[in-house]
């Protein structure tokens, strides 16, 4: 069987370091924000080259921490795409803020930033640009938005640690970039795990005291937080990984080439890299309007795939409260019911890889 991720394969290739690190945990015995989350905040601030790095429980406190650190709340709209896992939104209601969403680019999956300006109000507070599948959004657009009207710019960046855009990595664009260390990551624990970068003194630190059950000193709570501190035995595993991210993105890179290389059919469309961006690749996602057929093809040869989204967020239950979109989100309707990822991760092999094409120039 082919995997969508075989983070089984990424464990042997790094067990003795992933072993050293756990066991150094064990003997310190200190479990909560200890030398290992404090040295992995170091490490991913200097690689961003941002002045903060925060570690949080997971991808989707990253973001409803950097939401409230950045003031939104009650009542304030936040602009972001329809077309992503439903974390991305979901902060937004916990808030009791109010999702907008925008529709995507067609050669990107990405909020389209030409859609925002019409959809803007004097209740218009943040944008959440989504670098989906790993390919950075169109952030210079975006930020013009967002300087034109005041606005906060929250990156969520879980599917696109080390992508870049015009040289400068995702995530330092706007006021905050939120990454997950989910297992199927780029850059990945072996649990949950999340971090917020930002080079905003204020923002960082109410983020820290957030996460921390509203705390600065022990039983003395200044703010109602949340308890969302990052494991210390995941940041030891991460930062084993993180010395690889790079090596490991560009594997991902030329495993994207080599779809490219060997997938032949007119019926498919292939995933679109900018020239101004560098795609990491956590999904390689085509479109075809024979999703459902290749799906089945691949999965009667023993190999995975995945729908990655096969709803759009505004046609979910959980936000049929909001007013109808009409017409206005129907690339990513469309798109829902064409895309189709398939298996993607460093160690995938070249014989692997042309075995999944095979099958899909044959499918029928």
């Amino acid at each position: 069987m082919i995997q969508m991720v075989d983070l089984k394969r990424q464990y042997d290739l790094l067990k003795p370091e992933i072993d050293a690190a756990i066991r150094d945990v064990l003997n310190g015995a200190q479990f909560i924000l200890g030398r290992n989350v404090s040295d992995l905040e170091r490490e991913i601030a200097s690689y961003h080259g941002v002045s903060h790095a925060v570690g949080v429980a997971n991808g989707t406190d990253a973001l409803l921490l950097a939401l409230r650190g950045c003031g939104i709340g009650k009542g304030d709209e936040i602009i972001t795409t329809p077309f992503t896992f439903i974390a991305t939104a979901e902060v937004i209601s916990i808030l009791d803020a109010v999702p907008v969403f925008i529709d995507i680019d067609p050669t990107t999956f990405n909020l389209d930033p030409a859609k925002i300006e019409a959809r803007l109000t004097d209740k218009t507070k943040a944008i959440i640009p989504v670098h989906l599948f790993g390919h950075p959004a169109e952030m210079d657009s975006i930020c013009a938005v967002a300087e034109k009207y005041g606005l906060k710019i929250i990156e969520d960046c879980a599917q696109a640690f080390g992508a870049r855009y015009k040289g400068k990595k995702v995530g330092t664009f706007g006021d905050c970039g939120c990454f997950s260390f989910f297992p199927s990551k780029n850059l990945a624990c072996y649990g949950d795990g999340g971090m917020v970068v930002t080079s905003d003194d204020d923002v960082a630190d109410t983020i820290s005291v957030l996460r921390n059950h509203g705390s600065r000193k022990k039983y003395y709570h200044s703010i109602l937080g949340y308890n969302s501190r990052l494991d210390e035995l995941q940041a030891a595993i991460v930062r084993v990984k993180l010395k690889k991210i790079d090596a490991f993105n560009e594997s991902r890179r030329k495993n994207a080439e080599r779809y490219r290389q060997g997938i032949e059919r007119s019926d498919v469309i292939l995933p679109v890299e900018k020239p101004d961006s560098i795609h990491v690749y956590h999904q390689f996602t085509l479109r075809s309007e024979n999703r459902d057929i290749l799906a089945e093809r691949l999965k009667n040869n023993s190999i995975a795939s995945a729908v990655y989204y096969p709803v759009p967020l505004h046609r979910q239950t959980v936000f049929s409260f909001l007013p109808s979109p009409g017409n206005e989100l129907t690339i990513s309707e469309q798109y829902a019911e064409q895309v189709l990822s398939l298996p993607m991760f460093p160690e995938l092999t070249e014989a692997e890889i042309a075995k999944i094409c095979d099958v899909i120039n044959h499918a029928s």
